[in-house]
């Protein structure tokens, strides 16, 4: 390739979106449950934020991180949901550079802040059960702002080196992304440079993250396992665990999906691309919408 072409697309001026390669007849239909979806979550999230605002009875620490988990899935989807449906519906399918890199940060940012959001919730649950004399005054309103600024802070240093490695690379291939957003690898797999920084790093930032979350989550829990089982009646004990059943619910929504799309997307050469590239929408767009049903 001659000098002149590694210019032009060292820093392309935006890239294209495929969308689902191998689907496009069907690009229409796909994005009706997918708009429902949508729109469900826009929907519950901003009710959950109006009813804790406006009811004084749920001012305390399980639904203040409630509304931050709410704000997350309001954020989340729609990084990437609008784009993908006016790939789908009005064939748009350009993105420029910097708004890809930046769609990037927000999908990477916002899935680790959920999984930090889970952990502390589980702290939350692990007080108030474990120790509920002392609950109001381990989680006051400003150590509840706190652990939100450093779930924040969290997701925004863990998601800030996919960009910038994404950024640093050469794309002399191909400006054309099979996908339907600017997902980390699908990208920098049009680079034309040894990217294998960048799959260590993916790999690494999303195993580090759910393994320690998941195991101080699970620790959180047997706690509170055998505190509820402590209790004299089984009445008590259905009543304090019944506490803690949406909240498991929303984790197992949010974890199994995206382990199996983490795994798949990693180790699945034999899985269709199109698979990936749904199950992927699937995982971004499903546990934001479960968790307001949960």
């Amino acid at each position: 390739m001659s000098d002149t072409n590694l210019t032009r697309f060292t820093n392309p001026s935006m890239f294209i979106l495929q969308g689902v390669p191998g689907l496009e007849v069907a690009h229409v239909w796909i994005a009706i449950p997918f708009c429902i979806m949508y729109i469900i979550a826009l929907l519950g999230n901003f009710t959950i934020l109006f009813i804790v605002k406006t009811e004084p009875s749920l001012h305390e620490p399980m639904y203040y991180f409630l509304c931050i988990v709410a704000v997350s899935d309001l954020i989340l989807p729609t990084s990437t949901l609008p784009k993908m449906l006016s790939i789908f519906w009005f064939n748009s399918r350009e993105i420029d550079f910097s708004a890809c890199l930046t769609q990037m940060f927000f999908i990477h940012c916002f899935t680790v802040m959920d999984s930090g959001i889970f952990m502390a919730m589980a702290f939350d649950r692990y007080v108030a059960i474990c120790d509920p004399l002392r609950h109001s005054t381990i989680l006051t309103n400003q150590v509840v702002a706190v652990i939100g600024l450093a779930i924040l802070l969290r997701g925004a240093m863990l998601a800030l080196p996919c960009p910038m490695l994404a950024r640093q690379w050469p794309y002399c291939r191909s400006i054309v992304i099979p996908h339907t957003c600017c997902e980390h690898l699908a990208v920098v797999n049009l680079a034309c440079a040894d990217i294998h920084v960048n799959n260590y790093y993916g790999l690494f930032e999303s195993l580090l993250v759910i393994s320690l979350d998941v195991i101080f989550i699970a620790v959180s829990y047997a706690r509170i396992l055998r505190a509820v089982f402590s209790l004299p009646t089984k009445d008590a004990r259905l009543k304090t665990f019944g506490t803690c059943t949406s909240h498991l619910g929303a984790i197992l929504a949010f974890y199994i999906p995206g382990l199996f799309s983490i795994l798949t997307y990693q180790f699945g050469h034999t899985v269709p691309l199109s698979f990936h590239i749904l199950f992927a929408n699937v995982c971004l767009l499903v546990p934001s919408m479960l968790k307001v049903l949960f």
